[in-house]
């Protein structure tokens, strides 16, 4: 089954948030499994697309605390190691894409791109290997066309 990580800020305007929770329904239909860091804004749109559609979600968190998890993660994974874990969010996702984002979606694309990772990025970061996508639908479509690297 392919892991798509799926990263962006936890506080994003409301037009990110339709698009995040569009890749999160267009993944689960495909049945793939997302991984995000479990908390809110783009996290959890996209949780809520892909747990309404019955997809499996994971969400790795930066706290110790499972009930820190928004309400649509069926699989929480405490960490505890704050913002460390965007290397975990990287590492446990075939492809990962970036929607929107701050400092936090910047270090997760570096890493991501660092480790040989491909990034699909929808109105994030303009950084050379980003490979760009103008919608929910194109940047899935991208996602699943892409052979893991791991």
């Amino acid at each position: 089954m392919k892991t798509v990580g799926v990263i962006g800020a936890g506080r994003a305007d409301e037009e990110l948030l339709q698009i995040a929770e569009e890749v999160g329904r267009l993944l689960a239909k495909e049945g793939v499994t997302v991984i995000t860091g479990g908390l809110g804004g783009v996290m959890e749109a996209v949780s809520r697309g892909a747990f309404l559609e019955g997809g499996i979600t994971v969400g790795i968190l930066p706290t110790l605390k499972k009930e820190d998890a928004n309400p649509y993660v069926k699989i929480p994974i405490p960490t505890g190691i704050g913002e460390m874990r965007n290397a975990l969010i990287v590492r446990a996702s075939d492809v990962l894409i970036a929607i929107g984002g701050e400092y936090g979606t910047l270090s997760e694309i570096a890493l991501a791109l660092k480790t040989g990772k491909n990034v699909i990025g929808i109105k994030t970061w303009d950084i050379r290997g980003v490979i760009e996508a103008k919608s929910a639908e194109e940047a899935v479509k991208k996602a699943l066309n892409i052979k893991s690297k791991s």
